[in-house]
């Protein structure tokens, strides 16, 4: 099968699973390729507005189930966070102020991305430009950093089927119960998506289901 015809298939194969086999839990090597591609995730001017909170042990799932447990009106997503070898906890930044984008600026020059005195201004000039836009101008700046955020949910959605494991990305969950869980507030961060990894349990109505899609010509443009 040639690369692209492996891509297209994991499109086709994906579902957002609807429940895990509890008895089955992630090997070490695939937590850390998993924290990894988080780590590593795109994002608008490497902005990196975001802290991920890995679950991985029963006691660990149980905690971030809890901010569906029932009568919680997400109840319906208390058995996959609780039952999944992995869950993650996707967290925006509240603020981006100076002294994180000296932070962030920093970083890439130990990493020795800057050739020049003028490369390392440059890119504190366009970084600065566009977070500053969305905190004065747009007044959106939450909004964005949740942007983000979801650029790696996208990243991690598709990793998880060429892993071979399921996951299912979740947004019914009581975030201010999580947030004050995990202290995340103290932090400057606020949980923005959770997603459920592990292995599909036979229980999963939804795995044979067909999937739905709208017609290619209603969604794709060519040009």
């Amino acid at each position: 099968m040639t690369t692209e015809a492996r891509v297209a298939q994991w499109a086709l194969d994906r579902r957002a699973t609807k429940a895990f086999d509890s008895s089955r839990r992630f090997t070490q090597a695939q937590l850390e390729a998993i924290a990894t591609l988080l780590r590593y995730a795109p994002s608008s001017t490497n902005s990196q507005p975001w802290r991920f909170v890995l679950a991985s042990t029963e006691e660990g799932c149980a905690r971030i189930a809890d901010a569906a447990a029932p009568p919680s009106a997400f109840a319906y997503n208390h058995a996959k966070l609780k039952d999944a070898a992995l869950v993650v906890v996707m967290a925006s930044r509240a603020q981006m102020d100076e002294v994180y984008l000296e932070k962030l600026l920093q970083a890439d020059d130990a990493a020795g991305r800057f050739a020049t005195p003028e490369a390392r201004a440059t890119q504190q000039a366009t970084r600065t430009f566009f977070v500053n836009s969305h905190r004065f101008e747009k007044r959106d700046l939450q909004h964005w950093a949740d942007k983000q955020v979801f650029l790696a949910l996208g990243s991690l959605l598709l990793a998880a089927e060429a892993m071979g494991v399921q996951a299912c990305p979740i947004e019914g969950f009581d975030n201010r119960a999580l947030d004050e869980e995990l202290d995340l507030p103290a932090q400057g961060f606020v949980s923005t998506v959770l997603v459920a990894l592990g292995y599909r349990s036979e229980k999963d109505f939804n795995a044979n289901l067909p999937k739905s899609r709208l017609p290619e010509q209603e969604v794709i443009t060519w040009l």
